[in-house]
């Protein structure tokens, strides 16, 4: 009777500690998650929050066309600011407002942010994050990304102030990866997605930047000169997330 029940309690311990060494070789070979390409055309709706100063953007990404607009509204104000960016390097950052209408045009050396920016992004676990389980990425110790685990759709941004990265000249360089040409008002934002549509296309005569932007003498603006403008408050990210991105590429 002993022996039988030894053999019993044995052989129980024997399953367990199978078990426990299936989940421990499961999890030690296991790769660690990489973020999503972003798609190739998509609309969103981002939330902005720095320090309690609201605006949302309305986000049109279009890879194979090669362009990409943001149309921002700050809160209880009614100037729109709009920041077309092409491909070729070539951004239009302008507003329609008749009281208020003007058109700065900028040349950069790069073109719009690429779907694979994050490449090379380090993992830095799993969080909570407006009540989804994220997926969380460090970028050029410039942007913390969130991913949502189920969907892998992107959840939340938060940017680093100069004071986190230390970088400020590193910060201008990069350029080349998205918008936020300004970087005095970039510091320090964070971004709630509100809406994902992948696939969604902003029909082609949206795209055409007013005639008074091609009516004036462009600047050549440099990316320390951008960020020193005030003339279009263009808190477009993109254009400093393409810039580190390339440079980390």
């Amino acid at each position: 009777m002993k022996a039988t029940m030894a053999s019993t309690i044995e052989h129980t311990y024997s399953i367990l500690l199978s078990i426990i060494l299936f989940f421990l070789s499961v999890s030690t070979s296991t790769p660690e998650p990489i973020p999503a390409d972003w798609p190739e055309q998509f609309h969103s709706l981002l939330f902005m929050n720095r320090s309690g100063t609201l605006h949302q953007i309305d986000l049109w990404y279009d890879w194979p066309n090669g362009r990409n607009f943001n149309i921002i509204q700050y809160q209880l104000n009614e100037v729109i600011s709009y920041d077309l960016e092409w491909n070729n390097g070539t951004s239009f950052l302008y507003t329609l407002h008749p009281s208020d209408s003007h058109c700065e045009v900028a040349h950069l050396d790069v073109g719009i942010l690429r779907p694979n920016w994050l490449d090379g992004a380090t993992y830095l676990g799993q969080e909570y994050v407006d009540n989804f389980l994220c997926n969380v990425w460090e970028k050029v110790d410039f942007i913390v990304y969130y991913e949502d685990v189920l969907t892998r759709r992107p959840v939340k941004w938060v940017f680093y102030t100069e004071g986190r990265t230390r970088h400020h000249t590193t910060c201008i360089a990069l350029l080349a990866a998205g918008s936020y040409l300004w970087m005095d008002r970039f510091q320090g934002y964070t971004a709630h997605v509100m809406t994902f549509e992948v696939g969604a296309v902003l029909d082609d005569p949206n795209w055409q930047a007013p005639v008074y932007c091609f009516n004036q003498t462009e600047k050549d603006k440099s990316a320390s000169s951008l960020l020193e403008s005030t003339t279009v408050r263009g808190d477009s990210f993109w254009s400093l997330m393409r810039g580190k991105a390339d440079a980390a590429a």
